[in-house]
């Protein structure tokens, strides 16, 4: 019989490992094909002036940090609100760019790039919502401990 208990307690495991190769995968992609991902990022019109900076630095190394962070348990609570604030960015970014720009270029990488947009939008969401449930049970995980010490 599955118990309550082990259930919730895989919660965070099953979070960190799907934000992991989320991540991993994005950023990734992004370096296997980086001329494209840099072109793609020019071409926004709300990143243009920071394409070299973003496609060098922004993206895929804090995709990759996140990844690490996520690695190791004593990091795993920050690297949840990393996740949540980089998918909670990239959403943003999605929302703008649809609602106000004619030209909408996908700087996404690998089969991520051949989502439509209403699938990136759900697909961030429910990244989201796995990066607040890493959060939470984390949070309750460690209240527990510090209510048994």
């Amino acid at each position: 019989m599955i118990k309550f208990n082990n259930i919730v307690e895989s919660i965070p495991i099953l979070a960190r490992t799907l934000l992991i190769i989320l991540f991993g995968y994005a950023a990734s992609s992004k370096f296997l094909d980086f001329s494209n991902f840099q072109i793609q990022l020019g071409q926004s019109p709300i990143l243009t002036a920071y394409a070299g900076w973003v496609s060098w630095g922004g993206i895929p190394i804090v995709e990759l940090l996140i990844v690490a962070f996520l690695s190791f348990p004593k990091y795993v609570y920050h690297a949840f609100f990393a996740s949540y604030s980089l998918m909670i960015m990239f959403t943003t970014y999605i929302i703008i760019i649809l609602n106000f720009s004619d030209f909408i270029p996908c700087s996404c990488g690998g089969v991520l790039e051949k989502l439509s947009w209403t699938e990136h939008m759900l697909l961030n969401v429910l990244f989201i919502a796995i990066a607040i449930l890493g959060i939470v049970f984390t949070t309750n995980k460690n209240h527990k401990t510090k209510k048994l010490l």
